[in-house]
């Protein structure tokens, strides 16, 4: 969803924990992948392959 371009809150509202526990998941997940920030992490996703254009964050 980070990939799809979801805002912190957005993303608060699909999977429901607290904004700063997103913030502190976002922060890890770019630190560990070694990305800068989330426009990065976009291209990335759609580089590998596991975005595509037109897809949409379901809540899970």
């Amino acid at each position: 969803m980070l990939a799809q371009g979801l805002s912190d809150t957005e993303l608060t509202t699909h999977l429901h924990p607290a904004e700063a526990t997103v913030k502190t998941h976002v922060a890890r997940a770019l630190a560990e992948l070694g990305l800068r920030d989330r426009v990065q992490a976009v291209v990335t996703a759609y580089e590998a392959g596991p975005v595509t254009p037109g897809t949409v964050a379901r809540n899970t």
